[in-house]
Protein backbone atom coordinates (compact mmCIF):
# COMPACT_ATOMS: atom_id res chain seq x y z
CA UNK A 1 0.00 0.00 0.00
CA UNK A 2 1.26 3.30 -1.16
CA UNK A 3 0.87 5.98 1.70
CA UNK A 4 0.81 9.35 -0.77
CA UNK A 5 0.12 13.21 -0.05
CA UNK A 6 -3.26 13.92 -0.40
CA UNK A 7 -2.75 15.90 -3.65
CA UNK A 8 -1.26 13.25 -4.68
CA UNK A 9 -3.64 10.90 -3.65
CA UNK A 10 -6.78 12.71 -5.78
CA UNK A 11 -4.08 12.37 -8.95
CA UNK A 12 -3.84 8.81 -8.27
CA UNK A 13 -7.66 8.50 -7.38
CA UNK A 14 -8.47 9.89 -11.06
CA UNK A 15 -5.79 7.36 -12.93
CA UNK A 16 -7.79 4.68 -10.85
CA UNK A 17 -10.95 6.12 -12.39
CA UNK A 18 -9.87 6.28 -15.50
CA UNK A 19 -8.47 2.58 -15.56
CA UNK A 20 -11.41 1.05 -14.16
CA UNK A 21 -14.02 2.93 -16.45
CA UNK A 22 -15.02 0.92 -18.70
CA UNK A 23 -14.64 -2.34 -16.36
CA UNK A 24 -13.51 -2.73 -13.02
CA UNK A 25 -15.10 -1.49 -9.71
CA UNK A 26 -13.22 1.03 -7.07
CA UNK A 27 -12.81 0.52 -3.60
CA UNK A 28 -12.87 3.49 -0.95
CA UNK A 29 -12.60 3.48 2.64
CA UNK A 30 -12.38 6.01 5.74
CA UNK A 31 -10.93 5.48 8.76
CA UNK A 32 -10.27 7.34 12.05
CA UNK A 33 -6.53 7.48 12.54
CA UNK A 34 -4.88 8.45 15.85
CA UNK A 35 -1.47 8.03 13.86
CA UNK A 36 0.10 5.24 15.61
CA UNK A 37 1.85 2.67 14.09
CA UNK A 38 1.62 0.20 16.71
CA UNK A 39 -0.54 -0.73 19.66
CA UNK A 40 0.77 1.04 22.48
CA UNK A 41 -1.15 3.74 23.99
CA UNK A 42 -0.13 7.03 23.04
CA UNK A 43 1.50 9.19 25.90
CA UNK A 44 0.18 12.50 24.65
CA UNK A 45 -3.11 13.20 23.09
CA UNK A 46 -2.94 13.16 19.76
CA UNK A 47 -4.79 15.49 16.97
CA UNK A 48 -7.71 14.01 14.78
CA UNK A 49 -6.59 12.61 11.66
CA UNK A 50 -8.49 10.46 8.82
CA UNK A 51 -7.00 7.82 6.76
CA UNK A 52 -8.64 7.04 3.61
CA UNK A 53 -7.55 4.00 1.29
CA UNK A 54 -8.78 3.23 -1.87
CA UNK A 55 -8.17 0.16 -3.92
CA UNK A 56 -9.02 -1.69 -7.09
CA UNK A 57 -7.74 -4.90 -8.61
CA UNK A 58 -4.26 -4.01 -9.21
CA UNK A 59 -3.39 -1.18 -6.70
CA UNK A 60 -4.05 0.23 -3.33
CA UNK A 61 -3.48 3.98 -2.13
CA UNK A 62 -3.63 5.65 0.99
CA UNK A 63 -3.79 8.89 2.46
CA UNK A 64 -3.80 10.67 5.89
CA UNK A 65 -5.69 13.77 6.44
CA UNK A 66 -5.26 16.28 9.66
CA UNK A 67 -8.49 18.15 11.41
CA UNK A 68 -6.77 21.17 9.58
CA UNK A 69 -7.08 19.95 5.72
CA UNK A 70 -10.25 18.24 5.55
CA UNK A 71 -12.56 20.82 4.07
CA UNK A 72 -9.88 21.74 1.12
CA UNK A 73 -9.86 17.52 0.65
CA UNK A 74 -13.62 16.96 1.13
CA UNK A 75 -13.77 19.81 -1.96
CA UNK A 76 -11.82 18.15 -4.35
CA UNK A 77 -12.57 14.79 -3.66
CA UNK A 78 -16.50 15.39 -4.09
CA UNK A 79 -15.59 17.14 -7.36
CA UNK A 80 -13.82 14.14 -8.40
CA UNK A 81 -16.30 11.66 -7.71
CA UNK A 82 -19.28 13.68 -9.50
CA UNK A 83 -16.92 13.63 -12.34
CA UNK A 84 -16.33 9.97 -12.20
CA UNK A 85 -19.40 8.76 -11.33
CA UNK A 86 -20.73 9.29 -14.83
CA UNK A 87 -20.29 5.59 -16.09
CA UNK A 88 -22.22 4.14 -13.31
CA UNK A 89 -25.26 1.40 -14.72
CA UNK A 90 -28.59 1.87 -13.99
CA UNK A 91 -30.27 -0.50 -12.01
CA UNK A 92 -32.86 -2.77 -13.67
CA UNK A 93 -36.09 -3.08 -11.43
CA UNK A 94 -37.78 -5.41 -13.97
CA UNK A 95 -36.47 -8.53 -13.60
CA UNK A 96 -36.37 -8.22 -10.07
CA UNK A 97 -40.47 -7.78 -10.49
CA UNK A 98 -40.79 -10.66 -12.42
CA UNK A 99 -39.27 -13.29 -9.84
CA UNK A 100 -41.21 -11.87 -7.17
CA UNK A 101 -44.25 -12.47 -9.17
CA UNK A 102 -42.86 -16.44 -9.93
CA UNK A 103 -42.22 -16.54 -6.02
CA UNK A 104 -45.54 -15.41 -5.19
CA UNK A 105 -47.27 -18.02 -7.70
Amino acid sequence: MVLLDNDGFLHALTKMFHNNRSSGSVNITLKKHDGRTTRQKPQQPIENLCLIRASDNRSKLSTVISSKEVTKFQMSYATLLRGNMDSLKKHDKSKERKERKRKDL
